[in-house]
């Protein structure tokens, strides 16, 4: 009976459509560039102490442990509004292709990142961070998008789960950067290695192809001037509307849990080792073992994540990721945060963080399967923007908190509350299992 099993498992592998070469040039493409997203969301987490640390004074601030909190919260913010405004090139993309979009976007991130290397106060690096949120926040959207489109119905749910681990790489790439670079040349340096994927998107626009259903969708727009109306307006359509609405609160319970979880690691990594009595190189270095853990943890999260969502559901699977994350918040930024000798609690903590952190793999397989090819991208990009304002709102608040409190273990750990909000929602959201992707 084993081994019969066995082999209708191995049939069923044998039976998966094969991916062409252009499918699979056009995946490593999109890839890295969701890869180096990854690297530019995180690079000013790592640097967020030394970089604030230089640049308060020259603001006229003095550089508390409150200030350093409460300015960092604020530049978060920032950056995630740029995230929000990201919403811009879903339009973009039904219009006028996947894949010329993506590059614009990649330049974008590119561009500025690089340029909060020579921030010469803490309001300029601010409007850095805000304009490379723009580029950056596009990429999942439109990589998500290309990768639906592009790959086999029986391949592409897998490769939403292999797309999201590109994020978490450039968690792990970042973690390495500033291990090496950041501890020896400081956290300008981390920012000028931002400018690397502007080679990224001027490959993008020469070497990979618009996918087939794209191609499709823009024929039949100009045969019957769809164009004319507006797929913001459409995503809002009686038939689209509840998804639209749940859809966007879920990503936005999502997101306060990334920042929450992933963004204030560094910093609690560094106040810990700090405490503990290590040195600010070792501290530095500590940071970056925590955020390779966190990627570790969640590269895993994200390969099992279509598994779950494929045999449970996509809103049980998220249930299940939100209870999690709820739980290791909890766990790290409420209790291991708090111990004397907490450090090395929060650090095994950080593996829990990191594969609950994985339900963004959901989001990337579930959402392209909701809308059809000419408003997909738009409707991606509008939920993801929509969460992203959110947690914005989320990070003003808890910049109050900790200038408040003094610290960010307990306002960052009542976040998890979030999580149970996205689990009265989930109800709500429309359960497209064993559905195709629409047309």
């Amino acid at each position: 009976m084993q081994k019969t099993l066995v082999t209708a498992s191995n049939e069923a592998r044998s039976r998966r459509t094969p991916l062409s070469r252009e499918q699979i040039g056009g995946f490593w493409a999109v890839y890295l560039g969701w890869v180096l997203d990854g690297v530019d969301s995180v690079i000013y987490a790592l640097v967020l102490v030394p970089a604030l640390t230089e640049l308060l004074p020259l603001s006229g601030i003095e550089p508390t442990p409150g200030n350093l909190g409460m300015y960092g919260s604020i530049l978060f913010a920032l950056f995630l509004i740029g995230w929000g405004m990201s919403f811009i090139w879903g339009p973009l993309a039904d219009r006028y292709g996947r894949v010329r979009t993506l590059a614009a976007s990649i330049l974008i991130y590119s561009i500025f990142t690089g340029a909060a290397a020579f921030a010469h106060n803490v309001w300029e690096l601010g409007v850095f961070r805000l304009l490379a949120g723009i580029g950056v926040g596009g990429e999942w959207a439109l990589a998500g998008t290309y990768i639906a489109e592009s790959w086999p119905e029986d391949r592409r749910k897998m490769g939403a789960g292999y797309l999201q681990t590109g994020y978490y790489l450039g968690f792990f790439i970042a973690a390495w950067l500033n291990y090496t670079v950041g501890a020896q040349y400081g956290w300008r340096a981390m920012f000028l290695c931002g400018l690397a994927p502007a080679a990224l998107a001027i490959f993008t626009v020469f070497k990979v192809k618009e996918p087939g259903k794209w191609d499709r969708a823009s024929a039949r727009r100009s045969a019957t001037a769809q164009h004319a109306v507006s797929p913001l307006r459409l995503i809002f359509a009686p038939e689209f509307r509840r998804r639209t609405i749940t859809s966007a609160a879920l990503v936005g319970v999502a997101i306060v849990g990334l920042w929450a979880g992933s963004v204030y690691e560094a910093s609690a990594v560094v106040s810990l080792a700090t405490r503990a009595g290590l040195s600010k190189v070792d501290a530095i270095h500590l940071a970056s073992v925590g955020a390779a853990i966190l990627s570790i943890g969640t590269i895993i999260g994200c390969l099992v994540a279509p598994y779950i969502a494929e045999k449970f559901g996509r809103r049980t699977a998220l249930g299940l990721y939100f209870a999690g994350m709820a739980g290791a918040i909890v766990l790290a930024f409420g209790w291991a945060f708090y111990l004397p000798d907490g450090l090395r609690l929060f650090m095994a903590s950080l593996a829990l963080l990191g594969f609950f952190g994985g339900n963004f793999a959901i989001f990337s397989l579930w959402l392209p399967e909701q809308y059809p090819t000419r408003i997909r991208a738009t409707a991606f990009a509008f939920n993801a923007s929509v969460g992203r304002f959110i947690g914005a709102g989320v990070n003003f608040v808890l910049a109050a908190a900790i200038n408040w409190q003094g610290s960010l273990g307990t306002p960052v750990a009542w976040t998890a509350a979030a999580f149970g909000l996205g689990m009265l929602i989930l109800p709500f959201a429309t359960e497209t299992r064993h559905t195709r992707l629409p047309e």
